[in-house]
């Protein structure tokens, strides 16, 4: 469970006493957060304990009290801990008379506990409720696997998906029929779903939704079973409740392996395919140990070496499948494992580092650089991204570089980018499209007009000072002034932009902005 109010308040060393609200202290806390705003409510999530001293407020006035509390109550706020002792000596009954009426709980905070305290007492305890969360869940993973992997059909899997969910589950095959279900009696209350389950079926996979049960209090998620675009079943969870995570760790693992074991009539390859997903998704979440017993002799090889993960887009889907073809070709003939996983827009593919599938990408890639597009070609517009090498346990890392290189791919009108060419050259070219250099122009408009009424060289100045990381003697003797001039013009710059050249943001801002116009213009 995450932490409450109620858990703070029982926490010894804190020390905090309830002073308002005592019946709401069941309040879930998903953060603390210190504001003396008048009004931090712009800032605010919904779900946080303000910890404020009233140090902008006027806390003895009922009417401020009860406008700032009522504002804080409708944005969500769990609670309110005030710090006594530092602005005020007790906390002012104006402000606990408008937590009552607003039923807002109103904490006391000694002067002896720090925020940093509760803050990191809140924090603690969200680390400690999502550490047995995904525990939880990777042992769901763990027996389900075990199920599916035993052979006794997906009614042993569907019975421990249900005990490990807290309510029952149920397998549709392609028609929207019941195959299954656990326990017995969800068969009935399953079949009144078919309706939901065939609108899910005419999606593309993966698909999903949430229903109500009419005739129930259920909550039911609805996931389509299947890879590409093609659905082979649909799995329904029902539950009183929304899934935590240990549940959707259950689930998706249930969806993976049940994926695998309703399609082994489709071509190998497919299923093998399926398998690469469900390994994939685990790697992404952690658990590398569990992947490698789930990939077996299949692509157990693939994770004891260094590999490459790519993601390939393409506007058509025979884009991406040439691509594949050219990749399972070059690995069959080299003998070497290959895990590719199509998504609903993308191709994700595990490759040996080095290996000869990475270089007939590559291979692809220059032969799409070096000749024309044509409108309506297989290959067309495919862009890969592929990240640096990797393992096992670095798969979400890898992941997110090769999303990145693949942004850069569309940005630069690149077919493959590798993410070692990010770390490399100049952030600026990552930067040239319109929009930077609107930002840019708009930025440095001001005194491009002051500077062309003849009233000084402001862009140069700002230019030599920011080259100069503000050294004024230095920056003077570039331009040939006299550093008191040059201190005049950036007071002007500052009074022009409306911002000040102490903060290290505005320097960046302005120096990125200089580049950028400088670049598009061709000056060096």
């Amino acid at each position: 469970m995450p932490p409450t109010l109620a858990s703070l308040v029982q926490h010894s060393a804190l020390k905090l006493t309830v002073r308002a609200g005592a019946d709401r202290l069941g309040t879930p806390v998903r953060w603390a957060h210190a504001s003396e705003l008048a009004d931090p409510v712009p800032y605010m999530d919904g779900g946080e304990l303000l910890l404020v001293t009233a140090t902008n407020l006027d806390a003895r006035d009922p009417e401020t009290m009860r406008r700032y509390v009522q504002r804080l109550a409708g944005a969500g706020v769990a609670g309110l801990g005030f710090a006594v002792g530092v602005t005020y000596d007790e906390i002012p009954p104006a402000l606990v008379d408008a937590a009552e009426e607003a039923g807002l709980p109103l904490l006391e905070v000694p002067r002896r506990t720090p925020f940093l305290a509760i803050s990191k007492a809140v924090s603690a305890a969200i680390a400690a409720d999502q550490y047995r969360s995904v525990t939880a869940g990777f042992e769901a993973q763990r027996e389900l696997t075990r199920a599916a992997v035993a052979g006794d059909g997906p009614g042993a899997l569907l019975t421990r998906l249900a005990a490990h969910v807290d309510g029952w589950a149920a397998l549709y095959d392609t028609s929207g029929a019941v195959v299954a279900a656990a326990p017995g009696w969800a068969a009935r209350r399953a079949a009144r779903l078919t309706p939901e389950v065939e609108r899910l079926r005419d999606r593309p996979a993966p698909a999903s939704a949430v229903v109500g049960d009419s005739d129930s209090d259920d909550r039911v998620e609805l996931q389509s079973l299947g890879a590409g675009r093609r659905n082979r079943g649909a799995l329904a969870v029902g539950t009183g409740a929304a899934l935590g995570t240990a549940e959707r760790y259950a689930v998706h693992s249930a969806v993976a392996l049940l994926t695998l074991t309703t399609a082994r009539s489709r071509a190998l390859q497919g299923a093998e395919q399926r398998l690469g997903a469900a390994v994939l998704r685990m790697l992404l979440a952690g658990e590398s140990d569990h992947a490698r017993a789930v990939a077996g002799d299949l692509y157990g090889g693939l994770l004891d070496a260094p590999f490459r993960l790519l993601i390939a887009e393409a506007p058509e889907p025979s884009g991406k499948e040439l691509l594949a073809e050219a990749m399972e070709a070059a690995a069959s003939r080299s003998g070497e494992p290959l895990l590719t996983v199509p998504e609903s827009e993308r191709l994700v593919v595990l490759a040996v580092d080095g290996g000869a599938a990475v270089e007939a990408c590559a291979a692809h890639a220059r032969a799409a650089d070096g000749k024309p597009v044509r409108e309506g070609a297989d290959d067309a517009g495919v862009v890969v991204g592929m990240s640096a090498p990797s393992g096992p346990i670095a798969v979400s890392a890898a992941y997110k570089q090769a999303e990145q290189a693949l942004s850069v791919a569309r940005r630069r009108g690149r077919t493959l980018v590798e993410h070692e060419e990010l770390a490399a050259g100049s952030v600026l070219p990552l930067l040239a499209d319109d929009a930077v250099r609107a930002f840019a122009d708009g930025m440095l408009r001001p005194l491009h007009e002051h500077d062309a009424k003849g009233r000084g060289d402001l862009v140069a100045s700002l230019r030599a000072w920011l080259s100069r990381h503000g050294q004024w003697d230095a920056a003077a003797a570039d331009l040939g002034v006299h550093r008191h001039t040059l201190r005049y013009r950036m007071r002007r710059v500052e009074e022009i932009l409306g911002r000040s050249l102490d903060d290290p943001d505005v320097r960046m801002d302005l120096w990125l902005a200089l580049k950028t116009t400088a670049a598009s213009s061709g000056a060096q």
